[in-house]
């Protein structure tokens, strides 16, 4: 486990993916493509990534007008890196997957 993950807090339902060592999906919200490429209920679960995507703030109100000020907020993302049958590994946002049975 990286560092960062050490100090990261990390969401409950991740906590509960990686101690349950298997993941399966959430809903049918995932690309048919992706799902094709693991043939079990269960997928294993290989590891995981804290990302953190960093938000913007516009000041100029000629490229967003009526907008002065506009501002994204950060983002945290987990990946949780799932190992296909094949041996291929994917890196899959943790709000499309939920602990397997």
């Amino acid at each position: 486990m990286s560092e960062q993950i050490k100090h990261a807090r990390i969401p409950e339902h991740v906590e509960a993916i990686v101690a349950r060592g298997y993941a399966s999906w959430a809903s049918d919200d995932v690309s048919p493509a992706l799902q094709k490429r693991f043939t079990e209920e269960r997928m294993p679960v290989v590891g995981i990534r804290h990302v953190r995507i960093w938000g913007i703030q516009v000041d100029d109100e000629r490229e967003l007008f009526g907008h002065e000020r506009t501002q994204i907020p950060d983002e945290e993302v987990w990946e949780v890196n799932l190992e296909a049958p094949d041996g291929s590994k994917f890196e899959v946002d943790s709000r499309l997957l939920k602990p397997a049975d």
